[in-house]
């Protein structure tokens, strides 16, 4: 068996070399500087800058429903197809709708004929009881002096109670009438604005988003039927409250959206909305209780774009990092 002919290091005299000492002194000290110094630039750069990854593409989301009900017998919004204001995107079976328009008008019209009657037996029935009154006052007058007998002032008088009543009861009908004839316009006006339903256009420029409706369906009142999703769109961060100190409207604004990568938008501050998320939620917690523990709330803050994105497909809903510059 051959002897171990390798020398040995000894390692304790390499470690009090001179030039080892220095590497124990200088690599910790360069490494606590590079420290110092990113934190330096970290503390300015927070300083001047706030920013969070709590925030999120907003945008207005118009579900469009039917306010009538019936059959889709034409339909020409298709998922993720710009529209124009406007442009006809679903029609309803008609045919319903025309007949009721049809017997509403019909009904109104022999309301106004009947009126037209009604009218000269009004006037006949005042022509008549005017007469009753003068041929009354007459008689009076005479029955007085002694001219006629009592019966014949009794007729006068009988005569003008039933010309009155048969008045009265024309003038009560003609005011009947009067408002059927108010209630068949506003049935009439009801069905025309029934028919104008049974084509359902788009309210302003978009997209065509969630459709959930097929040519041929039975629909019905107020079931939604698509989205309609405007170009317009914006950002709402959910800063912390300690954040939003020197925050103020008309701030500039560096936006990173996650889909772009390193992509840079530019933008600024909106508006600060006056109360925390939390309190503006459908049940706003209930602070005044005896394990109340103290969490950092967030605002949120409107963001808006100043450049022009249209090239690019940012839709509502997508993540975001904004960067305020406060200073």
């Amino acid at each position: 068996m051959e002897n171990d002919t390798k020398p040995k290091i000894n390692t304790e005299q390499e470690d009090n070399r001179p030039e080892f000492k220095k590497k124990r002194v200088f690599v910790p000290i360069i490494t606590i500087i590079i420290f110092i110094i990113f934190g330096i630039i970290y503390s300015i750069h927070n300083y001047y800058y706030k920013s969070t990854d709590d925030a999120f593409i907003e945008g207005n989301i118009i579900t469009v429903a039917p306010r009538i009900s019936g059959q889709v017998i034409s339909l020409k919004a298709d998922d993720n197809k710009n529209v124009k204001k406007g442009d006809l995107l679903l029609e309803i079976d008609p045919n319903d709708y025309k007949i009721k328009l049809k017997q509403s008008q019909s009904k109104l019209e022999e309301a106004r004929a009947s009126l037209i009657n009604i009218e000269n037996e009004v006037k006949k029935a005042l022509s008549e009881f005017e007469f009753a009154q003068n041929d009354f006052d007459r008689y009076s007058k005479m029955y007085q002096k002694g001219i006629v007998s009592k019966q014949e002032y009794e007729e006068s008088k009988t005569k003008l109670s039933a010309s009155e009543s048969v008045y009265n009861s024309a003038k009560a009908k003609y005011e009947e009438t009067t408002s059927a004839i108010k209630r068949l316009e506003a049935e009439k006006e009801q069905d025309e604005l029934n028919l104008s339903y049974t084509k359902i256009y788009a309210s302003q420029d978009g997209m065509i988003t969630n459709r959930s409706v097929e040519e041929g369906n039975y629909v019905q009142t107020a079931q939604p039927l698509f989205a309609l999703v405007p170009e317009k769109i914006w950002i709402v961060a959910n800063f912390k409250e300690t954040q939003i100190a020197n925050m103020k409207k008309g701030q500039p604004v560096t936006i990173k959206i996650d889909t772009f990568g390193r992509k840079k938008f530019k933008g600024e501050v909106e508006s600060i909305q006056r109360s925390t998320g939390a309190k503006a939620s459908l049940f706003p917690p209930e602070n005044a209780v005896g394990s109340y523990v103290k969490i950092v709330q967030r605002v949120p803050v409107k963001i808006i774009f100043t450049e022009d994105i249209s090239e690019y497909n940012i839709v509502p809903g997508m993540s975001v990092v904004p960067e305020v510059k406060v200073k």
